[in-house]
């Protein structure tokens, strides 16, 4: 089973994972959505943390030392960021992070991150303008989205035959755009609440 949730909050993110770990859906993968597989129900403490590595050797020894602190590795991939663990044991620690000045370093790895990943789609957003490939036009005027000869013209059931056929066309020639303002936002959201909760953990 695969679902698509986007969080802000990583805290409700782990809670959302536990969750689902209760009604016996275990995370597999995180590269595209939620990808979990069919497994017993079970009270799973389940923590994230936000790192990248260069190598996958760096990758590897990070695993192993929270594996033995008794936090299995769920998902994530060397370059994915968000890295996710389960608690093996009753014995394990509550937390992957022994310290306050830790567990504050992964919101600053986030923070940063995000603000990274929304600097990304400004290039992007900036060629799109100046190749007049963005039409604000439309806004104000979505008609013009739409090219079926005579459409306006048209009445009854071919009217909406033809319109409800060319929308979805209409709607990515004009709006499809509108995804990159949108996840330079959400990132930048991302970051500052990242940033609060650093501000707010470190010692």
């Amino acid at each position: 089973m695969r679902k698509f949730k986007y969080f802000l909050d990583l805290e409700k993110e782990e809670k959302w994972l536990r969750d689902m770990a209760k009604q016996g859906y275990q995370l597999e993968d995180r590269s595209f959505g939620y990808k979990f597989r069919a497994a017993e129900p079970e009270d799973a403490v389940i923590k994230i943390d936000y790192r990248r590595f260069k190598k996958q050797e760096d990758f590897l020894e990070y695993r192993i030392l929270f594996e033995d602190s008794g936090w299995k590795h769920i998902a994530g991939k060397k370059n994915s960021g968000a890295q996710y663990f389960q608690k093996m044991s009753e014995a394990s620690d509550d937390d992957i992070f022994s310290d306050k000045l830790s567990k504050a370093g992964k919101y600053k790895r986030l923070s940063d991150m995000s603000m990274e990943l929304s600097m990304c789609y400004l290039p992007l957003l900036v060629v799109l303008i100046t190749m007049d490939m963005i039409n604000l036009e439309v806004l104000v005027n979505p008609k013009a989205l739409y090219f079926t000869p005579g459409l306006w013209e048209m009445t009854g059931v071919a009217f909406w035959r033809a319109f409800l056929f060319e929308t979805p066309f209409a709607f990515f020639r004009g709006f499809a755009w509108l995804f990159i303002p949108v996840m330079m936002v959400l990132y930048l959201i991302s970051a500052y609440k990242a940033n609060k909760l650093y501000e707010k953990s470190k010692p």
